[in-house]
């Protein structure tokens, strides 16, 4: 079955990237992108190119093919960073297409990620008939990582397991990030979200590490669909949540997805001070 294509999902507000602006300490031209712009799209290097250009280039090198965008319907910064991409002769043939995540009527921003990847494999059917990856658009993925979720597996889904103390997170940031529980097997059997104090010293006990989801998934496009139209909507957030989807899907497939372990800093844009970390390299 075919698996090599990315989904990235582009599509969310960046509201606490904006929100964090006041006060910092950032250019003015670098201010005035991330006002303006996606995160993925903040220019981050010598050469004004953004996190998502490093993204396809790793996802490249991992072997993929076809990559799938998800953004609001005002995209325009998207595209032209497409074309721009496209003029280099490594990524002149790669084949990259849109997909819109378009706000219900009632709502003023997306319904979250579960159904941003609904509305990408209503507008993409050939997702349905294949496996790909999905991630954030706003974390940069090794090269590794994308290429093991690409490697045959018995499961029709998988996610990387990262080690939380190797992200190169704050403790106040990593203490917000999803807790992967899996069995010996290396199958998930639960995703906690914001664990108790109970729940995170008996997931120390048991793990003695901290793996942590950063939203790099592999699903089969027609096992998973279902799942993500009837997620239910977070009352705290408001949105579909990717995870809570998984979690169903998990709840009703037990052994479903394997938990691919790995240890490795995974740069991340969120806060300004996320955009000083990375031009710091």
């Amino acid at each position: 079955m075919r698996n090599e294509s990315l989904v990235i999902m582009a599509g969310g507000a960046s509201s606490r990237m904006k929100k964090s602006l006041e006060g910092s300490l950032l250019s003015d031209p670098i201010r005035e992108a991330a006002k303006s712009l996606h995160k993925s799209l903040i220019p981050l290097d010598g050469k004004s190119r953004p996190l998502l250009y490093f993204l396809f280039e790793n996802a490249l090198k991992a072997g993929v093919t076809t990559f799938y965008i998800i953004t609001s319907t005002e995209n325009e910064a998207f595209q032209h960073f497409i074309q721009r991409l496209k003029d280099e002769k490594r990524f002149k043939h790669v084949d990259i297409k849109f997909a819109i995540q378009k706000i219900p009527n009632e709502r003023k921003k997306p319904l979250g990620t579960a159904d941003a990847l609904q509305q990408c494999l209503e507008q993409h059917p050939e997702l349905l008939e294949q496996r790909f990856s999905v991630c954030n658009g706003d974390n940069l993925y090794s090269t590794a990582s994308i290429k093991i979720l690409r490697q045959p597996r018995n499961e029709p889904h998988a996610m990387m397991a990262y080690d939380g103390m190797a992200l190169g997170q704050s403790i106040q940031k990593l203490k917000k990030f999803a807790l992967l529980d899996f069995n010996k097997n290396g199958l998930l059997t639960q995703i906690l979200e914001k664990p108790t104090r109970s729940q995170l010293d008996n997931y120390t006990q048991r793990h003695q590490k901290l793996w942590v989801s950063m939203n790099l998934f592999n699903f089969h496009g027609a096992a998973i669909f279902t799942f993500l139209k009837n997620c239910p909507i977070n009352p705290v957030r408001k949105e579909k949540e990717l995870p809570q989807a998984v979690q169903n899907y998990v709840h009703n497939f037990p052994g479903s997805l394997r938990c691919f372990q790995r240890f490795e800093k995974i740069p991340d844009l969120t806060r300004t001070e996320d955009i000083a970390t990375f031009f710091k390299k």
